[in-house]
C-alpha cells in the first residue's frame, strides 16, 4: 500500500464512521470554500487546501513522499522525537520500518487540530441541544482551545522524522470516529439500564479489560451503579473536551449519562453540580480501541505488518 492510498483510505473510513450525516460533512467543506474565497493573496498562498479534502484537520502525512510503499508501520498514541528515535534504532535491528503513525497529532496538525470541534456543534444537534445554543457553547471553547495551543512547538517531532528520513503521519479524528460510532451503537442496542450495567460492557471490550490490568480501566466518575443510565451519550470525538458549560444543556435534553474517554478537573466541577452520570472509559484505552477498528478495516484492504508502541495495543477483530 502506499503512504498517499494509505491516507485516504484512513480518511475515508473516519467519514464513513463520523457522528454526523453526510450532508453536514459536505457543508462544513462548503464553508471552508467560502472561507478560503474571502482570504487575502497571502493567505490563500499559505492555506492548507488539503482542509477542502476532508475535515480532519488533526489527520495529516507529516513527512514522507505519498508514493512511498508501505508494508511495515509502528503505531502509537504519542510519537514524538523519542518514538521516531525508537523507530530508526529498530530499522538498525533489521526490523524495516516503512512509516511511523501516530494517533494524537503533532506539527500543522496539532497547530490546527482545534478546527475539528466544530463538529461537536452538529453532535450537540443530535442529542437534543439547539443549533444556537450548541454554537454558542462550542465557539467559546473552540476559542480557549487554540489559545491554549498557539504557543507550543509544534514542528518538533516532524523535524526530528525529516532529520532521520522518517515518513510520519497522525491519524486523529478518523479513529476516535471508529470508537464514538462502535460504543453508541453497542449501548444503543444494549439499552445498559443501570450505570454498573455500562461498566459491565465496557469491560467486556478487549482493550478495556487490558487497562483494567493496567489499573487505568473504566469507572464510574459521577453517579451511583444502582443508579438508572437513561440515554446514553458516547462523548469520544471532536478533538478534546467540549464546552463546560454544556452539562446543563444535555441534562435538560434527556441525556442521563455521558461515556467519555476522560473528564478535566474543571469539567467535573461544573458536571458534578448539574446532575448527569459521567463514566470515565479511559483515555489510552479509547484511542486504542479506536485505533484496532481503524486498522482492521485497513488490514483487511492491504496486508500489513503492525508494531504497537507507546500505548497502543494491537486487538484484532
Amino acid at each position: 500500500m502506499r503512504l498517499g492510498d494509505l491516507y485516504e483510505f484512513v480518511v475515508e473510513k473516519g467519514i464513513k464512521n463520523d457522528p454526523r450525516t453526510a450532508r453536514q460533512i459536505k457543508e462544513e467543506l462548503r464553508r471552508r470554500r467560502q472561507e478560503f474565497n474571502k482570504l487575502k493573496p497571502k493567505d490563500k498562498a499559505a492555506y492548507d487546501r488539503e482542509r477542502f479534502k476532508h475535515p480532519y484537520d488533526d489527520t495529516r502525512i507529516l513527512y514522507g513522499n505519498p508514493n512511498l510503499d508501505i508494508k511495515t508501520v509502528i503505531i502509537g498514541i504519542d510519537m514524538e522525537a523519542q518514538e521516531l528515535l525508537l523507530a530508526d534504532r529498530l530499522n538498525q535491528k533489521q526490523e524495516e520500518i516503512d512509516l511511523v503513525i501516530a494517533h494524537h497529532p503533532e506539527g500543522r496538525a496539532w497547530a490546527g487540530f482545534y478546527n475539528v470541534m466544530y463538529m461537536q456543534e452538529d453532535i450537540l444537534n443530535k442529542f437534543g441541544v439547539s443549533p444556537e445554543v450548541s454554537k454558542d457553547l462550542m465557539r467559546e471553547r473552540i476559542g480557549e482551545v487554540e489559545r491554549a495551543v498557539s504557543p507550543g512547538n509544534h514542528t518538533r517531532s516532524v523535524d526530528v522524522a525529516r532529520l532521520l528520513d522518517m515518513p510520519f503521519m497522525c491519524v486523529h479524528t478518523p479513529a476516535d470516529n471508529h470508537v464514538t460510532t462502535y460504543l453508541q451503537k453497542l449501548f444503543d442496542k444494549a439499552g445498559p439500564k443501570r450505570l454498573s450495567n455500562v461498566l459491565e460492557t465496557l469491560k467486556s471490550i478487549p482493550e478495556y479489560r487490558d487497562a483494567m490490568e493496567k489499573n487505568s480501566g473504566p469507572r464510574i466518575l459521577l453517579g451511583d451503579p444502582k443508579k438508572d443510565a437513561g440515554k446514553i451519550f458516547v462523548d469520544m470525538t471532536g478533538g478534546t473536551e467540549g464546552s463546560k458549560r454544556v452539562f446543563a444543556r444535555l441534562s435538560q435534553a434527556g441525556v442521563g449519562t455521558i461515556v467519555a474517554m476522560h473528564l478535566d478537573e474543571q469539567h467535573y466541577k461544573i458536571a458534578k453540580t448539574e446532575h448527569i452520570n459521567v463514566v470515565i472509559a479511559g483515555h489510552i484505552a479509547s484511542d486504542t480501541l479506536g485505533l484496532n477498528l481503524l486498522f482492521d478495516s485497513v488490514t483487511q484492504k492491504e496486508e500489513l505488518r503492525i508494531i504497537p508502541c507507546s500505548g497502543f495495543v494491537r486487538v484484532k477483530r
